[in-house]
Parts: structure tokens; sequence; C-alpha cells
């Protein structure tokens, strides 16, 4: 007897694929298209005017700079947390669990507010720099810690399951192959966890590219030094330049692409290598 076939729960592939696109169109594809649709309005002269000017380019390399920085101290340091956070038991774990995921729920403005009241001339940490001659708020270190701070979550919610999920006895084996700790983390920790750290890592480095509200409070917004590009691009948007605004913008998405991209591939290069 042949038994009648079962509708699945979930909606066929014409359906949710339809849906799917309509989602992706109305958030990503309309909007970066219409962006550079817009742009192209503009000659080349003036896009070229526009994007390469020197207090724009101060801020590419600040912005960029920053971000690769602030990433990569996530990628070590996030990595950790997760470590810790994975492998050992203490009292108040679960609050700093909690903690780890701040920068998602603290407003950007308030962020910077109170990194700005840390790190000041008269702040809590900074007091102890200035005698020194070390500015941290109102420089591009102060810009470096702020990417750093709202980049941390990214890593280590990333390499976290991973960690969790990873067998305790592929370790137990290689050190009764007589591997010492250093081996077993290159050969055998490492390459389980790079994929995930690498995806971290790309998320963290886009978020700090496209990051204002927490960066203008303790960067100081000086031309030429510590002025980031998303500013620039609000500065020409409130100045109703709209194409140049549009012009920086889209100089930013190429770039951020192409990282993006060439991480991920990393990442693509990891998962198969492993």
């Amino acid at each position: 007897m042949r038994t009648a076939a079962l509708k699945p729960v979930i909606p066929g592939f014409g359906l949710t694929m339809g849906f799917s696109v309509l989602y992706l169109s109305l958030l990503l594809i309309i909007p970066v298209a219409g962006l550079i649709l817009f742009t192209l309005q503009m000659s080349w002269e003036d896009f070229w005017r526009a994007v390469s000017h020197p207090q724009v380019v101060a801020s590419y390399k600040l912005s960029f700079l920053a971000s690769f920085i602030g990433a990569s101290i996530n990628a070590v340091f996030g990595t950790l947390v997760a470590w810790v956070l994975v492998r050992y038991r203490f009292p108040g774990k679960r609050i700093i669990d909690g903690l780890v995921d701040l920068p998602f729920a603290l407003p950007t403005a308030v962020a910077g507010i109170a990194l700005v009241t840390l790190y000041a001339g008269t702040g809590w940490v900074g007091q102890y720099f200035e005698p020194f001659g070390i500015r941290i708020a109102y420089s591009q270190i102060g810009v470096v810690i702020a990417l750093t701070y709202i980049g941390l979550p990214f890593v280590v919610r990333t390499v976290q399951p991973v960690l969790a999920d990873f067998e305790k006895e592929l370790e137990e084996a290689s050190a009764a192959l007589g591997a010492n700790r250093l081996t077993t983390i290159r050969r055998v920790i490492f390459p389980a966890i790079l994929p995930a750290l690498l995806t971290g890592y790309a998320l963290a480095f886009a978020r700090a590219v496209g990051e204002y509200g927490s960066v203008i409070f303790i960067s100081g917004n000086l031309p030429y030094r510590t002025e980031i590009t998303p500013l620039l691009i609000v500065a020409k948007a409130e100045q109703y330049d709209y194409h140049g605004a549009a012009a920086i913008g889209v100089v930013m998405l190429g770039a951020a692409f192409i990282l993006l991209l060439l991480i991920n591939g990393l990442q693509w290069w990891a998962s198969r290598r492993g």
C-alpha cells in the first residue's frame, strides 16, 4: 500500500526563496544600489575631487588602520576570553559572560561618554598617563580603544561555540603522543577555531569601520589627525553636499567589501584545510 507523501511544515523552496529575496532587496540590495546610482550622477572629476581630498584620505587611513588594530587585538584577547568562559568555572562567570554583550546593548553615545570619562586627562585611567605626556582621549589611541570596545563581542561569540563543541579527547591524544602545550595549541586547537576566528575578525572589522557614535566623543574630531570617515560623511550630509557624502560612502563600501571578500576567502581556505 502506498502512503501519501507528507507535506512539509515549512513552505516550499519557491515561496521561501521569494520572501528571502524580497527581504534582502528591501534591506540591503536596493539601498546599496540606490547609493551607487546616486553617485553615478556625478562626473568623474567631481567624484575624484570628493574622495581624494587630503582631509578625506587622512580619515580613510585612520578609519581602516584603527579598525584593523582593534580587530586584531580582539582576535587575540577575544579568543582568550572565550577560552576562559568555556573551559573554567569560577565565581561571577555568568556576570562576565553577560558583560561581553554589553557593547551590543549599550547605546554608542553612552559608550563614548563612558570612555571619555575613563580615559580623559582627569579620568580614572587617563590621569595616570597625563603626567607622562600620553593622551588617550582625543587622540588616535582613543579611536583604537573605542573600536576595540565595540568589536569584542563579535570575536567572543563566534569562537565560544566552537570551543564548547571541541572534543577534549583530541587534546589528551595530542599530549599522549608527546606534544607539548604549544604544539597542541598550534596543531590541534588553532586549526579547529580558525574559521570561526576569521569570521569574528571580519565582523569586528566591518563593525569598526562603520562606527560613529562612540568614536566622535573620544576622538576629538581633529581634521587630519583624529577625524574618522563616517564623521566626514555626516558633516557633508549636514552641509547638503549629498553627492560628496555618497561618493565617500561608495569608497568605504567598496573597500569594506573587498576586505570582507578577502577574509571570507581566507575563512574558506581554512575550512578546506581543516
